[in-house]
């Protein structure tokens, strides 16, 4: 089986080296293509994967295609590639806010074969989180050979396609929320006469320990909040600070603006 991925960028890299590390597949069952230069040099470097510079070539030879492009050229892309992708092969589209109608619409063809999915960043160290919605012509097995692909770096959870943009708002993006809370508490430490190494070390321990206490106990994330908060002590007034300052209201906001913004690409 030969993976495809047209597109280099961090979001590719992140998942190849999510798959090799787990050794669903091997570095010479991998081929990807890009039109930057630099990327594909690095990426077969790091990752020792097949490169070209032709995307039809990457279309041509790949079983499971994946499309790891920005928006704003995946319409050239597709018109580069649309007659090369064979009528069996599974595309993979992992491209914000284009729908599988609007693939569909660009390739011009009824006859293929689209999955649409947004991981994040964390697949690099087998811990992403991966939302997935199916066309009507990918059958169950096809389904479950991309999903444990998808699986191979993380959790991969199949959603109704109209919530794909709400995926990328609270897991594709998320990340970028998550370390600019980690380097905010970092840096108050830092203020605080903590060395900056170490900081980091504790802010993102902390978060760390955190998200798993939730996923691992299955505790409402207020009553874990609850358990922290001493009556008079130190952490229920930070949380009246978080509270006044509207940190759940700008998280929201925060994470709705994605949203929106997924759903105009």
């Amino acid at each position: 089986m030969k993976i495809g991925f047209i597109g280099l960028g961090n979001m590719a890299a992140a998942m190849i080296g999510g798959m090799l590390k787990k050794e669903i597949v091997q570095p010479q069952d991998i081929i990807g293509s890009d039109k930057n230069t630099e990327s594909m040099e690095k990426i077969n470097k790091q990752l020792s994967i097949n490169v070209t510079a032709h995307n039809s070539i990457t279309a041509e030879s790949a079983d499971i295609l994946f499309l790891s492009v920005k928006p704003i050229v995946l319409p050239e892309v597709i018109a580069e590639i649309s007659q090369k992708v064979k009528q069996d092969t599974i595309i993979v589209s992992i491209v914000a806010g284009q729908s599988l109608a609007r693939l569909e619409e660009l390739f011009g063809r009824n006859d293929l074969k689209l999955i649409r999915c947004m991981p994040n960043t964390p697949a690099l160290i087998l811990e992403g989180c991966t939302g997935v919605c199916a066309g009507s012509r990918i059958t169950s097995e096809e389904l479950e050979k991309v999903m444990s692909l998808l699986r191979s770096f993380g959790t991969a959870h199949i959603v109704p396609e109209r919530l794909m943009d709400a995926v990328v708002g609270i897991s594709g993006s998320s990340p970028a929320y998550v370390f600019m809370f980690i380097e905010a508490m970092a840096d108050a430490a830092v203020a605080a006469g903590m060395p900056r190494a170490q900081a980091y070390e504790f802010a993102a321990q902390a978060v760390a320990g955190s998200a798993c206490m939730v996923l691992q106990t299955g505790k409402h994330p207020g009553e874990l909040k609850d358990m922290v908060c001493s009556p008079g002590g130190t952490t229920i007034q930070a949380v009246k600070v978080l509270e006044e300052k509207g940190f759940r209201g700008v998280v929201m906001d925060a994470v709705e603006a994605c949203i929106e913004q997924s759903g105009r690409l």
